[in-house]
């Protein structure tokens, strides 16, 4: 009998040392399986208004940076930019004729004083401004009208993954409005959400290891970048009457909030393709601090 209780006490024993054993383990080195893969998405948006010409690039495909995604019908910009370069033809001939009006004056004048009135003069002079000032406009009009014409070609501007390709030829895009995302393949890391109460001692630099869901064999190391200041409240928006909306809450036990905490990976294996909303776990290493 009294064996009998000695191996219970001492399975009892080993089950706390184990349990406590994981608790310290755990709150020396915080993990947490709620956690997400991310990256920049650049959202692709013309610069002006068009029918889709051509499509240079398929769903889910990878690109270049600088690579041409599509087109838009360049036509009518093609001939905004003759109409503009034929109005700067025209504002450098009224220059031309201006300058040669005052010309003309100003010789009358040296060779024969008083013949041409001083009001004459001036009014020539401010002709001459005019034109200038005329053909300056309409040279920085046939800028803009240029830009026009090269923003009808649409190009990546970072390397990474088209995603959820939607565009059709023919299709009508209105400049500044996205119509294409892009993933910025240099720019993924790992968002990881742990318990406040977790996150005593931590700190940008720590070591971390991630384990992605889809390819659990292999451990991923990384480094803390950044751990968030805030995070959304459910309680306290206003509501009806300018007054506060505050939900009933039947829980006794208070719950401790998850904070995103930034990891970015060292390097990842070629056999390894990361995508954003991939789910992983993850485990920080805390830095051990000296104390002077």
């Amino acid at each position: 009998m009294r064996r009998r209780y000695l191996n219970t006490f001492i399975l009892v024993l080993l089950a706390g040392g184990s349990l406590y054993s994981f608790y310290q383990n755990d709150n020396i080195n915080p993990w947490t399986r709620d956690a997400q893969v991310r990256a920049s998405i650049v959202k692709i948006t013309p610069r002006v208004t068009g029918q889709v010409s051509a499509i240079h690039i398929d769903d889910n495909s990878h690109v270049k940076q600088g690579e041409l995604l599509f087109e838009i019908d360049d036509r009518m910009y093609r001939a905004n930019l003759n109409q503009a370069i034929a109005a700067v033809n025209q504002t450098n001939a009224l220059v031309a004729k201006a300058k040669n009006e005052q010309t003309r004056a100003v010789r009358l004048e040296k060779l024969t004083p008083g013949a041409v009135p001083a009001l004459t003069l001036n009014n020539l002079a401010v002709a001459v401004e005019t034109a200038t000032a005329n053909r300056d406009a309409a040279t920085a009009n046939q800028q803009a009208v240029e830009l026009n014409l090269d923003f009808t070609k649409v190009y990546a501007p970072v390397d990474g993954y088209i995603t959820n390709l939607n565009l059709r030829i023919g299709a009508q895009v209105i400049a500044n409005q996205p119509v294409v995302a892009l993933i910025d393949e240099n720019s993924f890391w790992i968002e990881g959400f742990f318990k406040e109460n977790d996150l005593q001692g931590v700190a940008a630099n720590d070591k971390a290891y991630v384990t992605l869901l889809m390819n659990d064999k292999y451990t991923l190391s990384g480094k803390v970048l950044s751990i968030g200041f805030g995070i959304a409240k459910l309680d306290g928006s206003t509501g009806n009457d300018l007054l506060p909306t505050v939900n009933p809450n039947f829980q006794w036990i208070r719950l401790a909030q998850r904070i995103p905490v930034k990891i970015k990976l060292n390097n990842v294996p070629k056999e390894i393709q990361l995508r954003v909303g991939m789910t992983a776990s993850v485990q920080i290493t805390k830095q051990q601090k000296t104390f002077n």
